[in-house]
């Protein structure tokens, strides 16, 4: 990993979604990473994470004045990973759905744009589309637009598939994808590769990767791009 330079301050991370599949690898690996010298989870309420003097439980309600407070101080050069994500049967009304996963990473962007954050990592979707007929697609493309409209210095759109790894609670429908989906990975080739099944970890690997290569501009990353900066690729 990447050392903080001598008498040199490093990196914070504040992470939202840190209680999910990808949220939880997220915090494992930058807690490990001597880049960050603070790594703030956003939570809810309290969760068991590895016990690390690097870590900061921040429960939050997810209004803009709470976490405006909370995290005073802590934005400026920042560098944000959302992997805040829900889904309908969980949400049950897509009123709820939209809550978590379009206002809440705007409003996490917006305030990341206004402090001063550095770099700003999420997961989105592949087919991600605005004007998409799959509600899910859709709303993840409206995510994406408007967090691009924000103007943030460093963008980075994670887009995977089907995500692989050991969840909280078991989702029979994705269990079985995710079996099908290596079954018969290999058949999945050229432009059908975005949607081979990939593993939370690497996704999380990824997006550090990225914030730590200091990427600017807006960037998105389907399988492929995933993969390489995964397993340390460099992107120029």
């Amino acid at each position: 990993m990447t050392g903080t330079a001598a008498g040199g301050k490093g990196r914070t991370a504040i992470v939202a979604g840190a209680t999910g599949l990808i949220g939880g690898e997220l915090v494992k690996l930058l807690l490990d990473d001597s880049t960050y010298d603070e790594v703030i989870a956003l939570v809810r309420r309290r969760a068991s994470f590895p016990g690390s003097p690097k870590l900061v439980q921040m429960e939050t309600d997810w209004s803009r004045g709470q976490l405006e407070a909370s995290l005073s101080g802590k934005w400026k050069d920042a560098d944000v990973y959302c992997a805040l994500g829900t889904t309908m049967k969980k949400a049950k009304s897509k009123q709820q759905f939209r809550l978590v996963d379009y206002e809440y990473p705007v409003l996490l962007g917006s305030l990341a744009k206004q402090y001063g954050a550095s770099r700003f990592a999420i997961v989105s979707a592949v087919g991600s589309d605005p004007a998409s007929v799959f509600f899910y697609s859709r709303v993840k493309g409206e995510m994406e637009r408007q967090l691009k409209f924000l103007g943030l210095p460093g963008l980075y759109l994670f887009r995977p598939s089907l995500l692989t790894g050991d969840r909280a609670e078991v989702r029979a429908g994705e269990k079985i994808g995710e079996v099908v989906g290596k079954m018969f990975s290999f058949l999945i080739v050229g432009s059908l590769r975005k949607y081979k099944p990939v593993a939370a970890s690497s996704v999380a690997g990824a997006m550090i990767n990225a914030a730590k290569q200091r990427l600017t501009g807006v960037r998105s990353f389907e399988f492929d791009e995933i993969m390489l900066l995964a397993e340390g690729g460099s992107l120029g």
